[in-house]
């Protein structure tokens, strides 16, 4: 994958998480949370397997800046790994952020 698809992917998906495993089958713990939070809220997004290509993590960290997976990012913003995304859930920050309807 190239840094060129990543940016078109976080440009073009409203929700955009970068994970190890899949929704149906995460592969770490903190994928796991990311995951069960957005179900939570009920909101649609896509998620890219970092596991299927070494390439993505490397590029995708070079791109965001952001060491660790899973990363989560709302509208082309990153907003951070598991550990943001599950303080912002807790803090009841997060549904506004990921309210990505055109207000």
């Amino acid at each position: 994958m190239t840094t060129e698809q990543i940016v078109s992917d976080i440009e073009s998906n409203p929700i955009m998480l970068y994970m190890k495993g899949s929704p149906e089958m995460p592969m770490c713990g903190f994928s796991n949370a990311v995951v069960q939070v957005l179900n939570h809220y009920g909101v649609e997004y896509k998620a890219v397997n970092v596991l299927e290509d070494p390439v993505i993590r490397e590029r995708l960290s070079d791109h965001s800046g952001w060491p660790t997976i899973p990363q989560l990012f709302v509208k082309g913003e990153l907003i951070g790994g598991a550990d943001i995304t599950m303080e912002l859930h807790q803090k009841g920050e997060l549904l506004d952020i990921l309210d990505v309807s055109e207000n």
